[in-house]
Order: structure tokens, then C-alpha cells, then sequence
């Protein structure tokens, strides 16, 4: 009798990393997400976070959150759909719709989430559902849990695309999703070609901003910004409140009727308790902050270009990236692992990424740098880089199995 169990006992990737000194996932910090972080005592420059604009431990950031729980308590203690609505809520859906140029916006608990609930609400049987092999993995479980046919196209492929729609037909009712800014490798979706696709093939267009809100374009509204694309262009845009929100949670934007129906349709709105009132005032204290003072968008991206440039300088491979994500390909699983253990070791803490989180081959060290990182961190973390850079890459590394 087979035990279902006998996959747990037969995963021994973790633990052969353990054994070699070299395990990166779940350090435990025992600092807030600043530039500086602290591990087991020691400081590690932080270049590892989505902290896009530096507001996870603003001060304005944590008075709206605790002045929230003194007047709200610390849960609302049933979803949205019945008891867990507060004035918070609504008030952030409003403030996010105007934030984007939406009618309307739904807030969720998490990014997760949204996705899974716009998705299912949004696609059913006989539709099609149409993504980038390289869109973020909530956007493909919204589209496995909502029953539709899921197609993929090569990324950033309009020609490949456009072969997709072609093939998809008139009689089925079709919804492209595309990341703005894919988390990963850092590079932006052709989004107004899509959109000119879409249009001609009658498909709906939805573009995830998680990584694109508070970055891109001059007011850090996101992709639709940095195109120069209206309502017309892009029906709706998703995103999460993780990253330049500084907080949790993920919101939809679009159409007033659009976001009507979704919101009485989502299961994952429906069935999950609503976001606790702290994390929905910290999110509205980082809109006003970020409509406030737009050179955080001008720091975050000065320092961004001073990085890419010293690493060029190093001879490493950044990829397509054209925003202050910046993916470090090695190639090699091995030798990821290995440098991201010599930064470590040196204070730096960065992310190491490897299949099946990207393609085989296209591992990479993803290095994020923030609008508070000074040229000071960025000098001393650069200095430690280009020796441990340099030092892994000559040397040959074991081979380990999943």
C-alpha cells in the first residue's frame, strides 16, 4: 500500500544543502526591514527585500498602524463579506482606485490571494486563459482553480502571442494576464503591443503590478504609467501591498461594474477573513507618502543605475532587467548557492534563485536595492561582491540532487 507520506521521507535536497553549510531560506531577523538587517546578532547590508521605497520602517508607516489598532483592535474577525468590512477598507479602495485612475479597486488579504480570486471570478469553463510561462505562480493557481483552458505563450513573445490568440478563436471568452515587472530577472512586458493584440483578437487584458507600483513611471503608478497607456489600454490591474506598500495584502483596480462582480464572486474575498486594520492604514500612509515625495522613486532608481553599472564593471550578466531588480545569472545551481554563502559569510544578504523558480540554466542572485540603501552601503556592498564574485566562479562546486 503506497503511504502518501514516502515523498516527505524521499526529499532530501534541503537537507543536502544543510549538510553543505550553504542552506539561504528562512533566517530569521530579528531587526525591521531597513537597509541594515540583523541575523543571530551580526548586520547584513539588506539586498534581498522588496522594500522598493524604503517604507517598512517609516515612522508615519508604523503611528497609522498603531494608531489603527487603538481605535480598531488588532483583527476584524470575519471577512469582508459580512462583518470584517471597516471604514478603513472602503476608504483604501477609494484612495487606490484614484492612486491608479481606476473607478474602482477591491482590497484582499494577501497578493495570493487576489489573484486567485479575481482569476476564478473573472475565467470559467469554456473560457480561455492566456499567460506568460513566466507570470508570478499565483497568477497560474488562479488560473487552475477557476476551470478555464490555460494557454501559455514564450515570454515576452508578442509573436507568440499573437499565435496563441489566433488559434484561440472567436467563440471563447479569453483574458491575457502578464506581469508588469516579472519579479525574477527584472524585465518589463511589452504591454502596449499585448494591449494591441488583445484588442485585435478580442481578449481582455489584466496586468499584475506587484512589482511595478511605486517603480515604474514618474508618480510610481506602474506599468500603465511608464507606457503612457489609459483604461482603454489595460481593462484591469491587480497588484499586492507587500512591496512599495510596505505592508500586506493585494488590490484589483478597474472598472466600477468590473470590480462589482468580482467582489461577489471571489471566493478568496468571500471565504477569508478581511485584512486586519493596522496593515490596511499602513497601506493608505504609504500612498500619501508616495504621492508626497516622488524623489523616493527618483532615490530608488539613481540607485538602482549606480549598482547595474558597477556590476557591468565586474563583468556579470544582469539579464534583460530594466528596473532596480537585478538578477545576477550564474547558470549554474551549484555555484548560486555558493556565492550567495560568500555574501553571506561577508554580511551581504541577497536572494539565490534556482529551478523550478527560474528556467534551468538561468540561475541567478537576485539583488534588489532600495530608495534608503546610501552610497555608502552600496560601495561597501559592491566591494564584497566583486571579491566573492570573483573567487566562486573559479572554483568547481558538487553536484547535488533534488
Amino acid at each position: 500500500m503506497k503511504d502518501i507520506f514516502e515523498k516527505c521521507r524521499n526529499f532530501h535536497f534541503a537537507k543536502q544543502l544543510m549538510a553543505a553549510g550553504i542552506y539561504p531560506y528562512f533566517k530569521e531577523l530579528s531587526s525591521e526591514q531597513a537597509p541594515e538587517v540583523t541575523i543571530q546578532g551580526r548586520k547584513f547590508i539588506m539586498f534581498g527585500s522588496n522594500n522598493y521605497l524604503g517604507l517598512a520602517n517609516d515612522p508615519r508607516m508604523k503611528k497609522a498602524a498603531i494608531d489603527a489598532v487603538n481605535k480598531f483592535g488588532t483583527g476584524v474577525a470575519g471577512s469582508r463579506f459580512l462583518n470584517g468590512n471597516t471604514i478603513l477598507h472602503t476608504e483604501l479602495e477609494r484612495k487606490l482606485a484614484a492612486f491608479k485612475g481606476r473607478e474602482a479597486a477591491l482590497v484582499y488579504a494577501t497578493g495570493y490571494q487576489m489573484n486567485l480570486g479575481v482569476v476564478s471570478a473573472l475565467v470559467g469553463k469554456g473560457d480561455i486563459v492566456i499567460v506568460d510561462k513566466l507570470d508570478h505562480a499565483s497568477i497560474l493557481d488562479g488560473c487552475r482553480l477557476s476551470g478555464g483552458e490555460i494557454r501559455r505563450y514564450k515570454h515576452n513573445n508578442t509573436e507568440d502571442l499573437e499565435r496563441v490568440l489566433k488559434e484561440s478563436g472567436p467563440k471563447h471568452g479569453k483574458l491575457v494576464i502578464v506581469d508588469g515587472v516579472f519579479s525574477m530577472e527584472g524585465d518589463i512586458a511589452p504591454v502596449p503591443e499585448i494591449s494591441r493584440l488583445c484588442k485585435k483578437y478580442g481578449a481582455r487584458l489584466m496586468v499584475d503590478d506587484a512589482h511595478a507600483t511605486g517603480v515604474l513611471g514618474p508618480r510610481g503608478r506602474g506599468t500603465c504609467e511608464h507606457f503612457g497607456l489609459t483604461n482603454k489600454d489595460v481593462d484591469i490591474v491587480v497588484g499586492t501591498c507587500s512591496k512599495s506598500f510596505a505592508s500586506i495584502g493585494g488590490f484589483a483596480v478597474g472598472d466600477a461594474e468590473l470590480m462589482h462582480y468580482i467582489q461577489h464572486l471571489s471566493r478568496s474575498m468571500i471565504f477569508s477573513a478581511a485584512l486586519p486594520p493596522a496593515s490596511v492604514a499602513a497601506i493608505s500612509k504609504a500612498i500619501d507618502i508616495i504621492e508626497s515625495e516622488p524623489q523616493r522613486i527618483k532615490k530608488l532608481w539613481d540607485n538602482s543605475k549606480y549598482l547595474m553599472t558597477r556590476f557591468k564593471a565586474m563583468g556579470c550578466n544582469t539579464g534583460e532587467t530594466r528596473t532596480p531588480i537585478i538578477p545576477v545569472l550564474i547558470g549554474d545551481n551549484m555555484k548560486t548557492f555558493a556565492l550567495w554563502k560568500a555574501l553571506y559569510d561577508k554580511g551581504i544578504f541577497t536572494n539565490p534563485v534556482v529551478s523550478p523558480a527560474v528556467p534551468p540554466k538561468r540561475s541567478l542572485l537576485r539583488v534588489v536595492v532600495t530608495a534608503t540603501h546610501t552610497r555608502d552601503h552600496l560601495d561597501r556592498a559592491l566591494n564584497i561582491f566583486e571579491d566573492c564574485y570573483k573567487k566562486v566562479l573559479k572554483k568547481k562546486t558538487p553536484i547535488l540532487t533534488r
